[in-house]
């Protein structure tokens, strides 16, 4: 049960259209909108309070687990939606942060996603990777990829997600969705009972783990369609990342699984638009042969060689994707010239 108290605030960050809310000691409380942290308050808050506000959100047993841990994530339901609770503590004194998730899934076309994008939800086996940096839009991506493989094809596709951020409704197709810590232990070990589920396409909240990404890569490589995300800060450190991740006498073995299974990698930044909301901009590396080979060969700083001169392969540059939308007019000149400094 969600507190009056917490429920206004709710209301108040959507209104707004507010992302996240922060309540931290010796600050207003603080809407993410955009890329900037607004006050929504005038006054500073105490310790007494963040902490009476973070166990309103919290019963008896949670606020116990909690003193123990000093770490405590959960989901808020209610009739306004869904809510990702982290509450922490922070120099002795309790905080928390509140993610305002979307009501539904967003579509393919809400979010003017390129018609690239589309296509890859309609392949059939092999890995499509969603990259970008912390709240940059990715679960929001692929959960309306999800949406559109469900709404046009009857397939079945199962999703591990730590937490369920957007409950997907059966359309065309079935989804079944596990949470990590609820519905399964963790992510390899939900991606290895969902390979016995007859799965068309697998959903992985994120791939950050040696085991769930090897077992990820040989299901794709298997005939199943894999969606998944990965905190990177560019395509071209998506190679160093994964292999970051398993033991130095796997990794050629892990360069071999990722060339042979890839199909693509959606890189995306959310930029702040002239209406004070956020626009997508994304560049798309289709694996071509020439892809999988740098892939093989150690040579990933030539991806993004690739990438500005694989038009004709339906891939999308980061500039060209925000002169486009500075040509119809959704985003500022300035944003724009701030982002591509960076490509």
């Amino acid at each position: 049960m969600i507190s009056t108290g917490i429920k206004k605030l709710i209301a108040a960050a959507r209104a707004k259209k507010a992302t996240d809310i922060h309540i931290c000691v010796g600050a207003p409380v603080l809407f993410r909108i955009g890329k900037d942290l607004l006050p929504y308050t005038s006054a500073r808050l105490t310790s007494e309070l963040t902490e009476r506000m973070c166990f309103e959100m919290l019963s008896p047993e949670q606020v116990k687990q909690f003193r123990e841990t000093l770490d405590y994530d959960l989901m808020m339901i209610d009739e306004s939606g869904r809510y990702r609770v982290n509450i922490s503590m922070n120099d002795r004194s309790v905080g928390a942060v509140i993610r305002v998730l979307p009501e539904q899934a967003r579509t393919l076309e809400e979010l003017h996603l390129p018609e690239v994008v589309r296509h890859l939800a309609g392949q059939t086996k092999g890995i499509v990777l969603i990259t970008g940096s912390t709240s940059q839009g990715k679960t929001t991506t692929m959960s309306a990829m999800i949406n559109e493989i469900n709404s046009t094809a009857r397939r079945h596709i199962v999703t591990i997600e730590d937490p369920i951020e957007t409950v997907h409704e059966n359309k065309k197709g079935i989804v079944r969705q596990r949470e990590v810590g609820r519905d399964t232990r963790s992510f390899h070990s939900g991606l290895r009972a969902a390979l016995r589920q007859d799965p068309d396409v697998i959903a992985i909240g994120e791939m950050r783990d040696y085991e769930t990404i090897k077992i990820g890569l040989t299901a794709a490589e298997t005939g199943v369609l894999v969606l998944s995300t990965l905190h990177v800060i560019s395509i071209d450190k998506m190679i160093e990342r994964l292999l970051s991740y398993s033991p130095a006498e796997d990794q050629d073995h892990m360069r071999y699984l990722l060339a042979g299974a890839l199909q693509a990698v959606i890189h995306q930044e959310l930029l702040p638009d002239v209406q004070g909301g956020r626009k997508v901009a994304c560049e798309v590396l289709i694996a071509t042969d020439a892809v999988k080979n740098v892939m093989r060969r150690r040579d990933s700083f030539m991806l993004r060689n690739l990438l500005q001169t694989g038009g004709r392969y339906g891939m999308i540059t980061m500039r060209q994707s925000v002169e486009e939308l500075l040509q119809r007019g959704a985003i500022a000149p300035e944003v724009a010239e701030a982002i591509l400094v960076n490509y």
